[in-house]
């Protein structure tokens, strides 16, 4: 018993320390910027919503806000899409030297950012897409981490379902939507919540082929809140308010089945 409550204190006592850098966002972000000069504290002295108000009335965050959405869902659903075909073709579709391209295709994961982006901003420019959202979209339209991720769910998959429908007459096309797509539906929501989140959190490729304001996400447009000398923390904070909420009302939808994919999928 006391073993067990020292493990729930500790559980708890991780939970609040993870959970109050957010509160202490939305505290400052209801807080005037007259009050942040005093003696910081959990409850503000006079809340208010100006800080949103001002947001939202002198800077185009709502034009940010649906820049960042239509983007994050646009990689999302071309992740998906290619993430799935390629992960079927590795996990169903025996062809020479498949193991070696898998691996090959892995290794791609420890190429950090950072040496693609001249290459990458070479090609958009050649292509006419810098400052464009095409050019934001295009380089993440593939993931190795989803074709990994979704791989190891496919396999999971018994193989005997494959081949009574194959005696039924079912080819590749209707075996991938019909039976293989809905039994590993937990790792396809993982793999939502994780290109959602890495799309909406993307900061250095807009940064870099993005020149317009009416083109930025919201990390550069959080980005762009902090001024030079002086910093509104109220209106930042509310900004970053709104940049968290979608991003928790996603994970906390698909919580269940981000443990299921995760677990299911061999990830440790």
């Amino acid at each position: 018993m006391p073993r067990k409550f020292a493990l729930t204190a500790l559980v708890v006592l991780g939970a609040l320390v993870m959970f109050f850098p957010f509160l202490w966002t939305v505290v400052t972000s209801l807080s005037s910027q007259t009050g942040l000069a005093a003696t910081p504290s959990l409850i503000p002295a006079d809340p208010s919503l100006d800080a949103y108000r001002e947001l939202f009335g002198n800077t185009p965050f709502a034009r940010v806000v649906l820049n960042s959405v239509g983007l994050a869902v646009a990689t999302t659903v071309l992740q998906l899409v290619t993430s799935a075909t390629a992960a079927y073709v590795f996990s169903r579709m025996p062809f020479r030297g498949r193991g070696v391209v898998f691996a090959v295709y892995l290794a791609t994961m420890m190429i950090p950012i950072q040496v693609l982006i001249v290459p990458l901003f070479v090609q958009m420019r050649a292509l006419g897409l810098v400052d464009t959202y095409l050019g934001v979209l295009l380089p993440g339209v593939a993931s190795a981490f989803g074709v990994f991720l979704l791989r190891q769910a496919m396999n999971s998959v018994p193989r005997e379902l494959d081949e009574a429908a194959t005696l039924d007459g079912a080819g590749h096309l209707r075996i991938f939507s019909r039976i293989v797509l809905p039994l590993v539906g937990p790792a396809l929501a993982t793999l939502t919540v994780f290109s959602f989140m890495s799309s909406w959190n993307s900061f250095l490729w807009p940064l870099v082929i993005l020149r317009t304001d009416e083109l930025q996400t919201l990390p550069l447009a959080l980005a762009g809140l902090q001024g030079q000398y002086t910093t509104q923390w109220d209106v930042m904070m509310a900004g970053s308010v709104v940049s968290i909420l979608p991003m928790l009302a996603i994970y906390l939808a698909a919580q269940k089945y981000v443990i299921q994919g995760v677990a299911g999928s061999g990830i440790k």
